[in-house]
């Protein structure tokens, strides 16, 4: 069996790669991606048939949540990296089957690999296809996908401290059911809502890690050209990382920017502090390709979005941590303390050209949850007297797709009376556009990155509750969501657990959902995609 991925929205003729992945990752890469997962979950049957207590597997959580981490779109394709990282998970889960008596186990709690063409050749015989019927393998998919997702915030979040061991009980519990052939598919849709619901508590989890650390983000003004100074480009999503990086360039005469998904660092007010963190260069993730050529600095990737550099001098530019992982960059690693040394990153800046300036003046963000509550009187009056008559969560994902630029176009053409919420790249779509204000509240509202989207969810409940509504689906609220990877996914399915219907979806429905499946989703959560921009605002605004 050849590689086979349909992870991402950009998945060959939105069907499945087969050849090599359309973000970039080679055929052996897919495979032990695949593999890596595999292998999760053998260790997560081996807790869950064992009755093991999670608050004793230590280090094991923190491999199993890095291990999914690696495999989402765009995060890591150095196949070292990833062959390492199966080689100790197969070692945890041996470890583990020494301590339990346990019969009846998986293959993937009992394979054994002793090189990398070991691993190949075993990986095509367990990806994605390995599951013959369409609908269980839909449905199983969708929930790794999930999985993925909150894995990436439950990370960050332990990052900074906070752990919830009842997402990691259930990671387990999801992915040994992945390999249970008794599962009906009824079964597993039920699944696919518990994904959601720990969705939810994983964004929670991580909204608290951020806030309580860093503050709760305010109304910013965020420079997006340049100064003279040497820098370092930052990109990625984990906060502790641009927090050690800003320690560590402070006096030093090294600017510090942000790129993509790393901006709505600007609005927490901690990082205000630095008056070296000069603001966000560029756009969303997969402008990249140009970016940082004309960034001319080194770039610090923390987590994904990695596009495959064209040229040997940007991938000399490029420094992976965390889970991401490039071929040919070098990779830092935390010490026992969590501490990271960046001072090679540093001594390179001092030595490349400034940046080059690609657009000058300010974007403003600092919408999620709690300022906008302190804006909660101003929002409800507008409301009640017309002169807000819809919003429009445009949450989500960028992508390279030309059909992207229906975002964009909607952005430009909706009534002057309605505003967008956003969070996640998605907003580099129309973040820039001059779209005014409806008395003094700007018409596009940024609560910052992917996993902020949680922060609509909490605005969107507030107001159910200041309006007196019975039902989530009666506020004045549309969703148009552009979706691209996994932790997408996990916000669409925290959403469905959270009861809001009629979501629609673009640019293209996913890959993994087979008919039924999506027939399923339609009748029961009313999800539907998107169709020509005016065709939608009247269908919207009716």
């Amino acid at each position: 069996m050849s590689m086979f991925c349909y992870q991402c929205q950009e998945t060959a003729g939105g069907k499945g790669c087969m050849v090599r992945g359309v973000c970039g990752k080679t055929e052996a890469t897919a495979k032990l991606q695949d593999l890596l997962i595999y292998s999760v979950k053998g260790i997560s049957e081996i807790v869950m048939k064992g009755k093991l207590d999670v608050n004793e597997l230590g280090d094991i959580n923190d491999e199993v949540i890095n291990s999914l981490f690696i495999t989402i779109t765009n995060a890591n394709f150095d196949d070292a990296a990833i062959i390492a990282q199966i080689q100790k998970v197969l070692g945890m889960r041996d470890a583990l089957k020494e301590k339990v008596s346990i019969g009846g186990l998986h293959d993937a709690a009992t394979f054994t690999v002793d090189s990398t063409e070991s691993m190949l050749t075993k990986a095509s015989s367990i990806g994605v296809l390995a599951t013959d019927n369409e609908d269980i393998r839909s449905l199983r998919e969708m929930i790794i996908y999930g999985v993925k997702g909150m894995a990436a915030y439950t990370e960050h979040a332990r990052n900074l401290g906070k752990v919830n061991l009842d997402i990691n009980t259930f990671i387990y519990q999801a992915l040994a059911a992945t390999l249970d052939d008794t599962l009906t598919a009824n079964d597993l849709v039920a699944l696919t809502l518990k994904t959601g619901e720990h969705g939810v508590k994983a964004m929670a989890l991580l909204d608290e890690a951020n806030t309580s650390k860093y503050g709760n983000p305010e109304i910013t003004q965020v420079n997006i050209g340049v100064r003279k100074n040497p820098a370092i480009l930052i990109s990625g999503h984990d906060l502790t990382d641009l927090e050690q990086l800003l320690e560590q360039t402070k006096d030093t005469g090294v600017d510090v920017y942000t790129h993509s998904e790393m901006l709505p660092a600007h609005y927490y007010p901690a990082f205000k502090k630095y008056n070296n963190f000069a603001g966000n260069y560029g756009n969303a993730w997969w402008k990249q390709i140009d970016e940082f050529v004309s960034f001319r600095g080194p770039i610090l990737f923390t987590t994904n979005c990695i596009v495959p550099p064209r040229s040997e001098e940007v991938r000399g530019r490029i420094f992976t941590t965390g889970s991401s992982g490039y071929p040919g960059c070098k990779h830092i690693v935390a010490d026992e303390n969590g501490k990271k040394d960046f001072s090679e990153i540093i001594a390179l800046a001092k030595t490349l050209p400034t940046p080059e300036e690609i657009e000058a003046g300010s974007i403003v963000g600092g919408f999620a949850h709690n300022q906008v509550f302190a804006l909660a009187d101003k929002v409800v009056d507008a409301v009640k007297s017309g002169a807000i008559k819809k919003f429009f969560v445009m949450a989500g994902c960028d992508g390279r797709m030309k059909s992207r630029e229906y975002y964009t176009e909607f952005a430009e053409k909706l009534p002057k009376d309605t505003v967008i919420l956003t969070a996640g790249c998605a907003k580099y779509r129309y973040n820039k556009l001059q779209l005014g204000d409806i008395g003094g509240i700007p018409r596009v509202l940024d609560a910052g990155q992917c996993n902020d989207s949680y922060s609509l969810a909490v605005i969107a409940m507030k107001l159910k509750e200041v309006f007196g509504l019975d039902d989530i689906n009666e506020l004045p609220i549309v969703y148009n969501i552009a979706w691209y990877e996994q932790k997408a996914v996990i916000v669409l399915l925290a959403l469905l657990y959270l009861g809001v219907k009629n979501i629609h979806l673009g640019p293209t429905l996913p890959g993994f959902l087979s008919p039924n499946v999506a027939k399923v989703l339609v009748e029961s959560f009313g999800i539907s995609g998107i169709g020509t921009v005016d065709e939608d605002i009247k269908l919207f605004m009716a």
